[in-house]
């Protein structure tokens, strides 16, 4: 396996290692998250064809869609234009949060975010998705659960119908991060960019066949954190 740190490692362990980061290194976690988004608009880049400078970016609600900001920001900033979609309401996003700090940079950026809520909405997203070069998956991250709901499953549906490669955050959205198993829908990513570690399921069940190329994306986070939680997981199957 690619990156710095080999080990495949559970949503549970991932979440740990996030908190040891902020809460007992003093990492901010916007800091991770800036540099996971940085670190996944560069893996696109090479996906795009020279003739279509264009990315659709697909944004959920946390922080996986905070990252799907930081990546619009930075293609952005490499004159790629950028059709950006949300699930859900935009008002409805904490300021305070990391991934609306990100959202209102984007906001005073200019960049128009359309919102994505009920069937009419989706299909007008449509064109937008078909015409990108390629389209960036940051609709659900490794604490879904139960069956994808609408309007992402929708969404889900129309990227793997459109053509361009997708490029997934972390993990394919609607791909249980422990299991591998696919939760009703799931997006099938030409490249993965996952954040800090693999997640096991990709090796698992559908998630070879989901997953596409997996790169890992070094976000910053402090080497001794992720030995400490590995640690931990020794200790405890000891």
């Amino acid at each position: 396996m690619p990156g710095p740190f080999p080990e495949a490692v559970t949503a549970a362990e991932i979440r740990e290692m996030d908190r040891v980061a902020i809460e007992e290194f003093g990492l901010p976690g916007i800091v991770l998250m800036e540099n996971a988004g940085a670190g996944a608009a560069a893996l696109l880049l090479d996906l795009l064809p020279p003739a279509r400078r264009r990315a659709a970016v697909l944004a959920g609600r946390g922080n996986n869609g905070g990252d799907a900001f930081v990546v619009a920001r930075h293609l952005l900033n490499r004159g790629i234009a950028v059709d950006c979609f949300f699930t859900g309401d935009l008002d409805g996003v904490d300021p305070r949060s990391d991934a609306g700090v990100n959202l209102r940079v984007l906001l005073r950026m200019g960049l128009p975010i359309r919102e994505i809520r009920g069937p009419e909405e989706v299909s007008s997203a449509g064109p937008s998705i078909a015409a990108a070069g390629a389209v960036v998956d940051g609709l659900l991250g490794t604490g879904a659960q139960g069956e994808v709901r609408e309007p992402a499953a929708s969404l889900i549906d129309i990227a793997n119908r459109a053509g361009p490669p997708i490029l997934a955050l972390d993990l394919p959205s609607g791909l249980e991060a422990d299991t591998g198993r696919i939760l009703g829908r799931c997006i099938r990513a030409s490249r993965t960019a996952t954040f800090a570690l693999p997640k096991k399921g990709f090796f698992l069940d559908r998630g070879p066949a989901m997953c596409g190329e997996i790169r890992v994306v070094d976000i910053g986070m402090p080497r001794a954190a992720v030995e400490k939680v590995l640690r931990a997981r020794k200790q405890a199957h000891a």
